[in-house]
């Protein structure tokens, strides 16, 4: 997974007679895509949401990801809102590999809040 960001843009404001240092105000934050890669499963649940967007069919849904540990314990949770897919991308098959058949899909959303 990448994409667990969040960018906050600043204006800058010179305030007269101050030399020293300048005033940044915040603007806009802004949330990158979030990609998220797995083996290829059996689902198709993601690529049929993402065939649904294709055809004009947008549901917003609210995305959580949880980092678990190898016990299975929770780490930590973030929570995606208004999170769909964008972008939906199938294996590289190589015939003269065993490596693992992987697909990503990317997600927009509106924000992110870790729980």
């Amino acid at each position: 997974m990448s994409g667990i960001e969040i960018n906050t843009e600043f204006e800058e404001i010179k305030e007269g007679g101050i030399n020293d240092f300048v005033h940044k105000l915040p603007r806009i934050s802004k949330y990158p895509n979030l990609v998220l890669k797995r083996g290829l499963a059996t689902s198709d649940v993601i690529y049929k949401w993402h065939q649904d967007v294709t055809m004009g069919i947008i549901e917003r849904k609210f995305l959580t990801v949880i980092l678990v540990d190898s016990q299975k314990k929770e780490l930590k949770r973030w929570m995606f809102q208004n999170a769909f897919p964008v972008k939906w991308t199938g294996p590289d098959l190589k015939a003269d590999s065993n490596t693992l058949a992987i697909e990503s899909v990317e997600m927009v959303h509106q924000g992110l809040v870790r729980l």
